[in-house]
């Protein structure tokens, strides 16, 4: 884990870097919590299999701007290079933020995995660590440590350079999970797709209907007992108001308030068999599209019985 202070081994290995493909990247930032934060630490690694830390670059730019908008132009505006990070919005806010090309964020990677694949409590990366690649004790507590001090603790240098071990694991099981998640439709065992999508469609009938019956339940009980919350569950109300008025009135209105109504309104199935062979006299915008739905053959036999 070695750490470059010097403004010229930082613009050494920002040098390398510029060759890179992919690169797992993490900051810690000083006064993170006032209107002035200042970037302390950029941490890099550029090999995954690095599992002792041997690759992983703590760059300390704290107070050098030059220096971090090198690094802004040779690696974030970098389209070549593909940067990794976890929860990518908050280290872009200080490392180029839209003019930043290339970004894969692990946190949003993490959020389209399919919940039952990745079945998690939340989507923070020592929760994932832990969950994906067997990560345990993870300690977060130096994150809210005094960035903007120095020197650096050890516990500071060993937290900064494990975060970039655990980002890269975590990318590299995700890439799994997604590949796990979308296959290639044109080789899908339908077979086994089938079969598993009507065990489940099973299960959720009956856990859906359990579970619509004892929410209306818990719903009736709370208001019977004038309670808003409970341990679990807080019970909220909210009115909706629709407000109607006939076309014509609207049309006097409009031509007497100059009100434009020169705007497409969709015709319904009831509408456009009201108007008949007027439908033609209408200059209309007719917009097609498909949807697909799965049915059950059986539930069709069934309902041919009858």
């Amino acid at each position: 884990m070695p750490y470059l202070t010097s403004a010229t081994e930082i613009r050494a290995i920002v040098a390398e870097y510029t060759n890179a493909k992919t690169l797992w990247i993490d900051t810690e930032v000083a006064d993170y919590k006032s209107r002035n934060p200042r970037l302390s630490l950029i941490q890099v690694l550029d090999n995954p299999k690095d599992m002792s830390g041997d690759r992983v670059y703590l760059l300390d730019v704290l107070e050098q701007p030059t220096i971090v908008a090198e690094f802004i132009e040779k690696i974030m505006i970098n389209c070549g290079i593909e940067k990794v990070f976890h929860n990518a919005s908050y280290d872009l806010k200080l490392l180029g933020n839209k003019k930043a090309k290339n970004i894969t964020c692990t946190l949003e990677m993490a959020k389209k995995i399919p919940y039952y694949l990745l079945p998690l409590p939340n989507y923070q990366l020592n929760t994932i660590a832990t969950a994906l690649c067997s990560f345990n004790n993870i300690d977060k507590q130096e994150q809210k440590s005094d960035w903007g001090k120095r020197p650096l603790t050890e516990e500071q240098i060993e937290y900064a350079y494990l975060d970039c071990i655990y980002l890269a694991q975590i990318h590299l099981n995700l890439l799994r999970l997604k590949a796990q998640a979308s296959p290639e439709p044109a080789t899908e065992d339908l077979i086994l797709l089938s079969t598993r999508y009507s065990q489940l469609e099973q299960q959720w009938k009956l856990l859906n209907s359990e579970f619509e019956h004892l929410q209306e339940r818990m719903k009736k009980a709370m208001q019977a007992q004038n309670l808003s919350e409970t341990y679990d569950y807080k019970l909220t109300s909210y009115e909706r108001t629709t407000v109607k008025a006939t076309f014509t009135e609207l049309a006097k209105l409009a031509q007497t308030q100059g009100i434009n109504l020169d705007f497409p309104i969709t015709l319904t199935q009831k509408l456009q068999k009201d108007l008949g062979q007027n439908l033609e006299q209408l200059s209309v915008d007719i917009e097609k599209t498909t949807s697909w739905r799965l049915n059950s053959k059986t539930q069709e036999s069934d309902i041919d019985d009858e």
